[in-house]
Formats: C-alpha cells, structure tokens, sequence
C-alpha cells in the first residue's frame, strides 16, 4: 500500500498540496483504511506526506531551497555511483548505456520532453543499477521521490534538455569508458548544472 501511493505521488497522480483522504485512497487502491492510515505515517517518514492535525493529510510541497539540498546529497551518491559503475560495467552494459544514451539523444532532437523525462530516469536508475551500491539506491529512491515534480519541471524549461543530454551523454562516456574518475566528474558535474537550473527557476514550491 505505501508503495502504491508513493508512486502515484511520484507520477504525480496527487498534487502538491492535495489533501489526501483516507477513505478516498482505500477506495483507489482497494485497500482497508487502516493499511492507508499506516501507509500515510510512512509517507510521512519520508517526507512525501505532511499530516496536520485534526486535518488529516496531504502531499507535501517541496520548495526550490530543499530541491537544491535534495540535489547537493545527490550529487555526492550519485557520483559514487557512476564510479563504481564504470568499475563494474560488463560488455553487455555499456552496449546497453550507449543504446539509451542514443535514445535519449533522439528524444531531444524530435522535442518528446516526456519521452526524454523517462530515458533520463531510466539511465539514473541503471547507473545505480550497475554500480551494486545498494545502501546508496535506498537513499535516492527516497530522495528521488521527493524531487521528481521538479526534475520534470526544469524539463519543459526552453534548451534545458539540450544542455542535459549533453552531460548524461558524459556520465555514459565515463562509464563505458570504464573511467572512474572521469565517470565521478561527470555525474557530480551534471548535478551541479542541475542546481544551478534550479537556483534560475527562482522561489517556490512543487
């Protein structure tokens, strides 16, 4: 049940700020609302969910000043990640990360920002994937929860894709290259761009 709920906070099926009523998500997912009840104190752990009182529940806004901490702790885990990985990268993987890399080139030519949106979390994904770190995937999955409604945000914004396909095309580079360092820089790289488009959206919440 938490993971059900999570991930349609994730897809964004629930939005920012959206009460979330216990009776009307027991319906949705065929679930008791006494499994809601403790799938929404889980939620809240995680900080996807704020519970107010005497005002039951509702998806927790995330502000620009917290993505951007979100960003700096993933900018240390992920490039880790993207060292190990380009340790532990086999043949069959890096013909697998240059076909995604392709794809992911050919969604930002043709415009297909959604498209684009998902290849760039399936390439963050399989990176983790590969590098076995398995303490480091519990740790962004979290945070990627916490932080996707921004991600696509700063997607739609004009020549953002353009700019981040060029350094997720680096991290496979790196990684293919069986590079650690070079791997290392280049997904601490990306982060830091990725802060740096998130300081340029200015205050708010998503």
């Amino acid at each position: 049940m938490t993971a059900a709920i999570r991930e349609a906070i994730v897809r964004g099926e629930f939005a920012p700020n959206q009460r979330l009523v216990e009776s009307d998500l027991a319906e949705q997912f065929g679930a008791g609302r006494g499994g809601v009840r403790t799938a929404l104190v889980e939620l809240a752990h995680e900080g996807l969910v704020e519970r107010i009182q005497n005002r039951g529940a509702r998806v927790r806004a995330v502000t620009v000043a917290e993505a951007i901490e979100i960003s700096e702790v993933r900018m240390v885990v992920e490039g880790l990640c993207a060292a190990k990985a380009a340790e532990a990268v086999t043949d069959a993987e890096i013909a697998e990360l240059r076909t995604l890399g392709e794809a992911m080139r050919t969604a930002v030519a043709s415009g297909n920002v959604l498209e684009y949106s998902e290849l760039n979390q399936t390439l963050h994904r399989r990176v983790i994937e590969i590098s076995g770190q398995g303490t480091a995937a519990d740790v962004l999955e979290r945070l990627r929860a916490k932080n996707v409604r921004h991600q696509f945000r700063l997607a739609l914004v004009p020549g953002r894709p353009s700019v981040s396909v060029t350094e997720h095309l680096a991290i496979v580079d790196g990684i293919c290259a069986r590079d650690p360092t070079r791997a290392e820089h280049a997904a601490r790289g990306h982060l830091v761009s990725v802060i740096e488009a998130l300081r340029a959206t200015g205050p708010g919440s998503v």
